[in-house]
């Protein structure tokens, strides 16, 4: 499996507390089955992300764990007008390794109709959007309809493994079944921040999302779509949304 949502980078954001912790939440990734994990400190006002400071720190990281799990740099990259203008400046220093796929992070406060404009210039960069956790996004809860939209503006869905086995609460997990149910869920990853209560996990995930569109789509979700996203490859699983009451 692989998880391209994980803040496991520690000295950087509200991640790992220390190079210990990082390192655990490694050796708990491994455990679980995960054999890559894309590292995705947060890129926001409260968190200043530094594309070159970051990739030292992966490379340390690398160093101490060795070679598994493999290991990528991303980042969470909160949808803000300053940040908007910094990405379509300088894409590669957001994007997952060399890729084409972003993790975009939505406000819990406020999401603009002329959100989907964002995501419309962010793909006149060739940038896909991969919208992160909107399960757990309280206005998204309200009009999750919303994300079926702007899949078929070509964005990928991601959702956090752990929602579906209500870790988020019930409301959350609710949303979670609602897009699986609509073929509205692309990717499942752990957003991961630390070795106790948010931990790098995705077989449990994999395991719900088993229950409710079966094997083969749940295996795309941690495996293959995660696998085309970090080789800048197309999505192998990516239906249109299934549009029901």
């Amino acid at each position: 499996m692989i998880d391209i949502h994980c803040h496991i980078l520690p000295e950087v954001d509200d991640g790992p507390k220390s190079w210990e912790v990082a390192e655990e939440m490694c050796r708990l990734a491994v455990a679980d089955g995960i054999t890559h994990v894309v590292a995705t400190p947060h890129a926001n006002d409260r968190y200043h992300y530094d594309r070159e400071y970051v990739a030292g720190l992966l490379e340390k990281l690398r160093q101490l764990v060795g070679e598994a799990p493999e290991l990528s740099l991303g980042c969470d990259f909160h949808l803000s007008y300053d940040n908007l203008q910094a990405v379509l400046a300088r894409t590669e220093r957001y994007v997952i390794a060399n890729t084409s796929y972003l993790l975009v992070e939505l406000s819990n406060y406020s999401i603009p109709v002329q959100v989907a404009d964002c995501f419309l210039k962010l793909g006149d960069r060739g940038i896909t959007s991969v919208i992160t956790h909107p399960e757990r996004n309280a206005i998204l809860q309200q009009t999750p309809q919303r994300v079926l939209d702007w899949i078929e503006q070509g964005c990928v869905i991601q959702v956090t493994a752990s929602a579906l086995t209500g870790s988020w609460g019930e409301r959350a997990q609710g949303i979670a079944k609602w897009l699986l149910e609509r073929d509205g869920v692309h990717v499942l990853a752990s957003d991961a921040h630390d070795a106790k209560h948010r931990v790098p996990r995705l077989s449990q995930g994999r395991d719900a999302a088993t229950e409710i569109c079966g094997t083969d789509i749940a295996q795309a979700l941690v495996e293959e779509n995660p696998h085309a996203i970090v080789s800048g490859q197309p999505l192998p699983y990516f239906p249109k949304p299934v549009i029901k009451g």
